[in-house]
């Protein structure tokens, strides 16, 4: 059987190479990547004590926030004002509040299908 690109033997040998190139040619080696990225530092944070993972066998990643009765309250003040929130707002809830602008961007988004559904299930 020839070792064309799509064989089971050419498809084994790459997979060896680490997927890079063709059989036969030396594995290329991947470009360098800085140590203390913000990916590893977020990796760090969740191993630190306090971002222990969710009992239940939930996916890997990030743990669930956990907000404070304060930040809910302003939160759900802000959200009764205006169902978007605009970027200068986040901005500034994210800094009074001392949770990051994707955590109060998903809280609206999260908040605004709790409405949807509680004026749904209202008809």
């Amino acid at each position: 059987m020839e070792k064309g690109p799509f064989s089971v033997e050419w498809l084994a040998q790459s997979s060896r190479s680490g997927g890079r190139g063709m059989p036969g040619c030396p594995p290329q080696t991947p470009p360098s990547v800085p140590a203390d990225t913000p990916r590893d530092r977020e990796a760090a944070e969740r191993r630190s004590p306090g971002h222990e993972a969710e009992p239940g066998g939930a996916a890997p990643g990030r743990s669930r926030t956990k907000f404070s009765a304060v930040q809910l309250q302003e939160l759900e003040r802000s959200f009764r004002e205006q169902r978007y929130i605009r970027a200068g707002e986040k901005r500034r809830l994210a800094a009074v509040l001392n949770l990051s602008q994707s955590q109060i961007k998903t809280w609206f988004q999260n908040r605004r299908m709790k409405f949807k559904r509680q004026t749904q299930d209202a008809r």
